[in-house]
């Protein structure tokens, strides 16, 4: 039986964590939406850090993503993550230098998989160097996958659908799930979830509603499936 996906909300516009998101994450805590995240760029840290509290007040587990790719940029992430107590590190090319640190810190880590660069970010890599990237990562205890799927060079859903079919992992497909189609595009495809950001600040899904407005409409669409 295939998963029915998790929805990563993310406080992001264009890679970037949003000036409000204090505010926005806020005004829609109420909602049944478990997991939060967002940006190591766009807030200073001390804001970074009240964010995250008021994410866990709210008894939501937390996601800093991060689209960096040398290792002295990704150690750097992986401190600030737990520095201000996020639950999941999403992102970074992996490095067993940020794997190490996660792992004494007791954190998650969900790396970028497949040849991840440029911002915005492209995947490259055919679907099979993707999949066997992955295995090589779980043989070293990675159990969490961020795939850029709708950013492959070719084909998109056709990697997405052979990467979530070959590997036995908690994937999360990062970026462009945009419309209600690619939403039962995963609930046919089946990860573990994917992740919003943009999608809701544009306003795709409800064009005269607020950002709570997109995101519930979002939440009701998926409770329904």
């Amino acid at each position: 039986m295939k998963n029915k996906p998790n929805l990563v909300v993310m406080l992001t516009y264009n890679d970037v964590t949003v000036e409000n998101a204090y505010e926005v994450f806020d005004s829609c805590k109420d909602l049944p939406v478990q997991n939060w995240g967002f940006k190591n760029v766009g807030l200073p840290k001390d804001q970074m850090k009240q964010l995250v509290a008021a994410m866990k007040a709210a008894g939501k587990t937390t996601y800093l993503e991060v689209v960096t790719y040398d290792e002295k940029s990704c150690l750097e992430a992986a401190h600030t993550a737990i520095e201000c107590g996020f639950d999941v590190l999403m992102g970074t090319v992996y490095y067993a230098s940020v794997h190490q640190y996660l792992n004494e810190n007791h954190m998650e880590y969900s790396p970028f998989v497949g040849k991840v660069s440029g911002s915005p970010s492209i995947l490259e890599g055919t679907n099979e160097e993707i999949i066997q990237n992955a295995r090589d990562l779980m043989a070293k205890g990675i159990g969490a996958f961020d795939i850029l799927a709708y950013r492959h060079v070719v084909d998109g859903e056709k990697l997405a659908r052979e990467f979530c079919a070959a590997i036995d992992a908690k994937v999360c497909i990062a970026g462009s799930i945009s419309n209600f189609k690619r939403i039962d595009t995963m609930f046919d495809i089946g990860p573990w979830g994917f992740t919003m950001g943009s999608a809701l600040f544009t306003k795709n899904f409800e064009p005269e509603g607020s950002f709570r407005d997109n995101l519930k409409a979002v939440a009701d669409y998926m409770a329904a499936k």
